[in-house]
C-alpha cells in the first residue's frame, strides 16, 4: 500500500480502476487528447502532471494532491470571526463585550494570509451591513481585518472602527489635525471628529454572488 501511495502513476491507475472511469474520459475532462493520461501512466509521458491537471484530478477523486505527486495541501489557518457586524450604513450601537464574547474561528487558506502578509493571530473577520460603502463594499460582504494596522494618514484607507459606540467600516484619514470618516456612497455625510477607536484595516473581502 505504501508503494502505491508513493508512486503517483500507480496511485492514479488504482483510482481509475476503483472508480470505473476511463483514461480517455478523464483526459477529456482535463481538456487533453484522449491518450494523455494513458501515456502518463503507461509510458511515463509527461514525466509529471501539470499542476492544473493534478488539482482537477485530486478534486475529482477527492484525494490530496500529494497522492498524485504534488505538494501536500496546507492545513487551513484559523482566525477569529467576530459575532458582530460592522455597519456600512448609518451605524448601529454595539457593546464592545459582544465582539469578544461571541467570537468564533473561521478557516482560511494560509496562502491567502501569506499573500496579505498577515499572521492568523493578528486577523479577524466580520460581516458588513448597509450600503454606505458601495460600490467597494456591499451588504453581506465578509471582511478580513488586519488588527495590527491602525495607523491613519492623509490618504484615506478603509478601516473598521468604533465611533460614539457604533462599529463602522469606513474610509478614514487624518486631515487638518482631525479625523475624517467618509463613505464611498455619496448619499452618506462625511463625519469629522477628533477621535476614533480604530479596530484594524480591511485588507480583503469575500462577496457572495446571488
Amino acid at each position: 500500500m505504501t508503494m502505491v501511495a508513493a508512486d503517483p502513476r500507480a496511485r492514479l491507475e488504482a483510482l481509475i480502476v476503483e472508480h470505473g472511469v476511463g483514461y480517455a474520459a478523464l483526459s477529456r475532462m482535463l481538456r487533453r487528447n484522449d491518450a494523455y493520461l494513458q501515456q502518463y501512466v503507461r509510458r511515463g509521458t509527461p514525466r509529471i502532471l501539470a499542476e492544473r491537471d493534478r488539482a482537477l484530478l485530486a478534486a475529482y477523486f477527492r484525494i490530496d494532491q500529494s497522492e498524485l505527486g504534488g505538494p501536500p495541501t496546507p492545513s487551513m489557518a484559523a482566525i477569529r470571526r467576530l459575532a458582530v457586524e460592522a455597519s456600512a450604513g448609518a451605524g448601529a450601537s454595539v457593546d464592545p463585550s459582544d465582539e469578544r464574547d461571541g467570537a468564533r474561528t473561521m478557516l482560511l487558506d494560509p496562502r491567502l494570509l501569506a499573500d496579505l502578509r498577515l499572521a492568523s493571530e493578528d486577523a479577524s473577520m466580520l460581516t458588513a451591513r448597509g450600503d454606505s460603502m458601495l460600490p467597494t463594499i456591499a451588504d453581506g460582504d465578509t471582511l478580513v481585518v488586519d488588527e495590527r494596522d491602525r495607523k491613519m494618514g492623509p490618504r484615506p484607507a478603509i478601516f473598521v472602527l468604533r465611533h460614539e459606540g457604533v462599529l463602522l467600516v469606513k474610509r478614514v484619514s487624518r486631515r487638518d489635525g482631525g479625523i475624517v470618516i467618509a463613505s464611498d456612497n455619496p448619499a452618506y455625510p462625511v463625519i469629522q471628529t477628533s477621535h476614533a477607536d480604530i479596530i484594524g484595516r480591511v485588507v480583503w473581502l469575500s462577496r457572495a454572488l446571488r
